[in-house]
């Protein structure tokens, strides 16, 4: 069986995503708790930033998680997902590692384009 939760198949957001839905709490529910933003919560969970240690020790308490498991899917978590698709697993892990992929692309790509930005910015005010 698949550990859906590990390093191997998921990141740190896709377990902290899983571990708020299988608690039944809401982004803003969790963000409310923490004292966070939730733009912030929303990074963790799209992988575009990562808490500080003492707010991962916070989650994974909230969350009813070990610590390991946040971090790395093993230890005490949530379980894997119902698959009630016809997808196969195959299939599945391909198309979450083109996924991941691709999300890594649009996060270099949105960098870029800010940096371009400010230059532009910077040009055109003439400093």
């Amino acid at each position: 069986m698949v550990n859906w939760f590990s390093d191997e198949h998921a990141t740190f957001g896709d377990r902290l995503t899983g571990a708020r839905e299988a608690s039944g709490a809401s982004q803003e529910d969790l963000a409310r708790r923490l004292g966070v933003k939730l733009a912030t919560l929303r990074a963790w969970e799209e992988d575009r930033s990562e808490p500080r240690a003492n707010r991962v020790q916070m989650l994974a308490g909230m969350l009813n998680v070990s610590l390991m498991w946040l971090l790395t899917g093993e230890g005490e978590g949530v379980a894997n997902p119902d698959d009630n698709t016809n997808i196969q697993l195959p299939d599945v892990l391909a198309e979450l590692s083109d996924l991941r992929r691709i999300r890594n692309d649009l996060v270099k790509t949105v960098d870029r384009l800010n940096t371009l930005e400010k230059r532009l910015r910077r040009a055109a005010s003439g400093h």
